[in-house]
């Protein structure tokens, strides 16, 4: 079996592939990637199934190297990096062979980057997937952040050409779409104007599993504790501080916070890459158009997967010892 060596790592570096479905009602968060369409396509330029794992990364990427050829690629935004002091682009796949150095630099305008490499990482399963989710320490690598002196396994890769992204991504602009809810009507009139007409800025205070909101105060009138019920991404909570918290990939399945609207599925993976200090505001639309809009970008996106253009480069990456590129542990 191939591994991929960390020399170095950026902070908040973990694996990750598209979560853990269908487990909320046992308390199990879904985790995965903070933004799903940034990780499918690192995957898919490198040849692998779209829900394999790979890396994520915040802020700044590492040093890397590997003890069998492989093909890798890095999105999620511009980001500077090198192989042997060569520069390389993101949103497009390269050779990486054992000798050589990968280095990934800073992520450019955005805050989370990915990792992907020929025959994804092969970690074993837990609960039907890699991801990782670190607050209570499942899968990955030993339920943990990743670090200088790491070696993941990869999974099996065989010949595939080298792919680019030559349009960038279409991402959303303008307001963040909000669907009013659960609790819309804990908050009154005054309470919605400020929250739809009001900026908020992305507090320091942020992770993988919230994002808070500096801003005016959003005042619950029926109280700020509630019956503890579900929570998904994107549930905008309102604690009695009266600063929103966004939750995020590696939420809480429950929370006691009444929850005044939840962030369209559309806009959330742009929320998790707005930068520490932006300013964002909401717009309120129907649960009809949030899913309306959801079709739309999985249109898009498919459109972009299969229309991956080749660079005329291929090499021969030949299959490691392993029966099967996935361990089923």
């Amino acid at each position: 079996m191939s591994v991929l060596n960390i020399k170095d790592a950026g902070p908040m570096m973990t694996v990750q592939d598209l979560g853990r479905a269908g487990l909320s009602r046992f308390g199990v968060s879904g985790a995965g990637p903070m933004d799903p369409p940034s990780l499918r396509m690192a995957n898919r330029l490198v040849g692998n199934a779209e829900s394999d794992a790979g890396l994520e990364f915040a802020q700044v990427g590492g040093t890397f190297v590997v003890d069998a050829p492989v093909r890798f690629a890095v999105t999620g935004a511009a980001v500077g990096m090198t192989v042997d002091g060569k520069p390389v682009h993101a949103w497009e796949s390269h050779h990486l062979l054992p000798g050589q150095t990968l280095r990934i630099g800073a992520v450019v305008n955005a805050v989370w980057g990915y990792l992907a490499i020929s025959g994804g990482i092969d970690t074993p399963l837990v609960l039907g997937a890699r991801t990782t989710h670190l607050r209570t320490g499942l899968g990955g690598l030993d339920g943990r952040r990743l670090a200088a002196g790491d070696h993941l396994p990869l999974g099996a890769s065989g010949h595939a050409p080298l792919l680019a992204l030559r349009q960038p991504l279409s991402r959303p602009r303008g307001p963040f779409r909000i669907v009013p809810g659960p609790q819309a009507d804990h908050f009154d009139a005054s309470a919605w104007k400020i929250f739809l007409e009001e900026p908020f800025r992305i507090a320091t205070h942020r992770d993988r599993m919230a994002q808070m909101l500096d801003g005016p105060v959003i005042s619950a009138f029926a109280g700020h504790d509630i019956i503890s019920d579900g929570t998904v991404a994107g549930s905008i909570q309102v604690p009695s501080s009266g600063r929103p918290i966004v939750l995020m990939a590696e939420r809480q399945t429950t929370g006691g916070y009444p929850k005044i609207a939840t962030v369209a599925s559309v806009d959330l993976p742009r929320l998790a890459q707005a930068m520490t200090g932006s300013l964002v505001r909401f717009r309120a639309i129907t649960r009809d158009e949030a899913e309306d809009l959801l079709l739309d970008q999985s249109r898009v996106l498919a459109a972009a997967l299969s229309g991956l253009e080749e660079k005329g480069e291929t090499t021969e990456i030949k299959e490691t010892p392993t029966t099967s590129g996935r361990s089923n542990t």
